[in-house]
């Protein structure tokens, strides 16, 4: 197992009040971090606290395949502070690399407990994606779920791409919110790419997490924990949403398998 070897990774870590040392493991060709939950949320609070302008990803399958097809992906996710194992099959991956005490970051369960945390501590935080609607419904929940969260500022930009004024007209929104973490939830690589590109234009740490928007909303069902463990929550929303999403997986589930036990038997060679 090794802990932190890319120095783009690491760099990162040295100026920060956590900076104990993670244990990563690179896996097509991305370096992914394993903290527990817990840990991870500490971490992401700790920077906020300080005023740190991060970048922290939660990555599964779908994001691995999409970087080893895109070279440019692939160096923003290592560059990330921090990047967590969103998938239980890409736990499985680490933890036969070696890294024996991987679990699971999921998206939506790192966004609730940094919400958690983000509460106790006095620090807002604002959300970026989705729609008005689905906003108006995670705010509710959130406040239910985190009692005590200041929740200052929700932007839901347009589905294509916003125009220059659009983008500066939020990038200062949120910088004068004050919030310090910004979640994305854009979707896998389009939340990574902007992250990456207004990383310091706002000083907060930008989380990219996903379906977790839809998820805490109530407007996407989640899979059972059940079928989360058993590395199926791909099956379960393939099912749900077939039309939508048959292509993806058809892509991503046979890649990811193959080089991911491509790399499993080189290591143990």
């Amino acid at each position: 197992m090794t802990t932190l070897a890319a120095p783009s990774l690491s760099a990162h870590f040295a100026d920060t009040p956590t900076s104990d040392t993670l244990p990563a493991r690179e896996v097509m060709g991305v370096w992914v971090h394993a903290p527990s939950l817990a840990a991870a949320a500490r971490r992401i609070v700790s920077w906020a606290r300080a005023g740190a302008a991060r970048t922290v990803y939660a990555t599964g399958a779908h994001g691995l395949v999409e970087a080893r097809e895109d070279a440019a992906l692939r160096r923003i996710l290592n560059g990330a502070d921090l990047n967590v194992p969103d998938g239980t099959p890409l736990v499985w991956t680490l933890r036969a690399l070696g890294v024996r005490r991987a679990e699971r970051v999921y998206g939506p369960d790192l966004m609730l407990e940094v919400c958690r945390e983000a509460a106790t501590s006095g620090i807002s935080i604002a959300l970026y994606g989705s729609t008005p609607a689905t906003l108006a419904r995670l705010k509710e929940r959130l406040r239910r779920l985190a009692p005590g969260l200041e929740i200052a500022c929700a932007i839901a930009p347009p589905f294509r791409s916003p125009t220059a004024a659009e983008d500066a007209a939020h990038v200062a929104e949120l910088a004068a919110s004050g919030a310090g973490i910004v979640f994305v939830g854009l979707g896998c690589p389009r939340q990574e790419r902007w992250c990456h590109a207004h990383r310091g234009q706002v000083s907060a740490v930008l989380v990219g997490v996903g379906a977790a928007f839809d998820f805490h909303a109530g407007t996407v069902r989640q899979a059972p924990a059940p079928v989360q463990r058993a590395g199926l929550e791909w099956a379960f929303r393939l099912a749900i949403e077939p039309r939508r999403l048959w292509r993806r997986y058809a892509r991503i589930v046979p890649q990811f398998m193959a080089a991911a036990a491509v790399e499993i038997a080189r290591a143990r060679a």
